[in-house]
Order: C-alpha cells, then sequence, then structure tokens
C-alpha cells in the first residue's frame, strides 16, 4: 500500500481539485447548451428564408394582379355572397 502523497492530503489541493470538477461540469452543462442552441436556431434560419421566399412569391403575384388591372382584394369594403 503506498503512503499518501502530502500535495494530494492538503486542503488546498483538494479544494482546487474539486473546483476543476466543477467547472468541467459547467463546460459540460454550457457545451450542451450551446448544441442544443445551435440547432434552434438552424432550424430558425430555415423557416426565416422558407418565409422569405413565400413572401417574395406573394409580392410576385401581387404585382402580376396589379400589372394585369386586377384590383386586390379588400376584405373590409366587399362582403361576401352571403349577407
Amino acid at each position: 500500500m503506498s503512503k499518501p502523497n502530502v500535495v494530494q492530503t492538503d486542503p488546498i489541493y483538494q479544494s482546487l481539485q474539486q473546483q476543476i470538477a466543477d467547472l468541467q461540469s459547467h463546460v459540460a452543462y454550457m457545451e450542451l447548451t450551446i448544441d442544443s442552441l445551435d440547432t434552434v436556431v438552424t432550424k430558425q434560419d430555415k423557416q426565416l428564408q422558407d418565409m422569405q421566399r413565400q413572401l417574395q412569391l406573394l409580392y410576385a403575384q401581387l404585382s402580376r394582379q396589379i400589372d394585369s388591372g386586377i384590383a386586390p382584394f379588400d376584405a373590409a369594403s366587399e362582403v361576401p355572397p352571403h349577407y
């Protein structure tokens, strides 16, 4: 059986070891959080790109309607046929 190293039994050494273990735990947690947030941001970026594409299509459609002389639908002034 080996005799424990004097340095390893020192309270300061043990405190530093505990602080290192705590920091490693915090870093691991932050890495998981960053990975999770990266997934969310990537998904939101794709959704944003899809919405921008849809908005461009709507603008193009509206522009074609205006150019062809078709008045845009105004829900506030036009009453549905069942009224």
